[in-house]
């Protein structure tokens, strides 16, 4: 089996891979002084809760935003004798067309290839995490840039910690935009805020795609993912086509099979059981 493993700043999640499914995902909290027995504990432990263990997995695909954890992953790979991909700009199956594509983040270029794959192009992803990247393909299939806003919670930690009375507050929706006490204010700001903040960037991103691709606006597939795509709020955002928590380790999926000359995976399209196994597929109302 594979192991996919995306390690960000503030997560690792992993997905075991069998054929065209996943059939376990977990997340844990980043820690990028980890060793390399702290990172092999940490993997076998995650997987001992789906009944699995680093003895199943044949070969990890992997993204990394913490340059140590990829050396440190690369150790414990090499301990084990299993293969190891590491994704980049060097090795992802698609044109990229901006200025300098090393500087792309391995997450966002693996969750453009599994985009294209199975939602279709032009498309939009838009990945929750610590930061909120958005991430654009054409409709020949390159990655073409995006952009990138601070994650919603980074703002919130930020509102805690570097001012003296404001609390750390839940993640959740207010029923009316105007705060009547410090909770619902700052919730107000935070998730209301961040929602108009998103669809803002949404409207202009898709606007220039449009322009650019020569198509209508309306085509564009949109989908979100990272681990606040599955919060309450996020599902009541307009012009969304799928949620999908799980892309970028579909994504690192697609990676390896397409490296390792899987005929399926080198087509066009990947099975997945369904074009979009796992996601969330909306029809977008609005919410007011």
């Amino acid at each position: 089996m594979l192991l996919a493993l995306d390690i960000g700043n503030t997560n690792i999640t992993l997905g075991l891979v069998q054929g065209e499914a996943i059939i376990a995902a977990r997340r844990a909290t980043t820690r990028a002084a980890c060793t390399a027995d702290e990172l092999e504990v940490l993997i076998e432990d995650l997987l001992r809760l789906d009944d699995a263990s680093m003895s199943d997995v044949t070969a990890i695909s992997l993204a990394s935003v913490v340059p140590a954890l990829t050396g440190v992953t690369s150790a414990v790979a090499d301990r084990r004798g299993i293969p190891l991909l590491v994704d980049g700009a060097g090795n992802v199956p698609m044109p990229i067309r901006v200025q300098r594509p090393t500087e792309v983040g391995p997450d966002r270029l693996v969750n453009g290839l599994a985009v294209a794959r199975l939602y279709g192009t032009p498309a939009i992803v838009i990945d929750f995490g610590t930061a909120t990247t958005f991430d654009c393909v054409s409709r020949d299939g390159a990655y073409v840039g995006g952009a990138i806003a601070p994650g919603l919670e980074l703002g919130i930690e930020a509102l805690a910690s570097r001012t003296a009375r404001l609390p750390r507050i839940e993640l959740e929706e207010p029923p009316k935009a105007i705060g009547t006490d410090t909770v619902s204010a700052m919730q107000s700001g935070a998730v209301i805020g961040y929602k108009a903040l998103t669809l803002g960037l949404l409207e202009r991103i898709r606007t220039e795609l449009a322009r650019a691709e020569k198509v209508d606006a309306a085509s564009i597939q949109v989908v979100l993912t990272g681990g606040l795509s599955a919060a309450p709020w996020a599902r009541t955002l307009t012009d969304v086509d799928a949620i999908d928590p799980e892309l970028t380790l579909k994504g690192l999926a697609i990676l390896w099979a397409v490296v390792s000359g899987d005929p399926v995976a080198a087509d066009s399209t990947v099975g997945w059981t369904g074009s979009a196994a796992g996601s969330i597929h909306l029809i977008a109302e609005d919410p007011r």
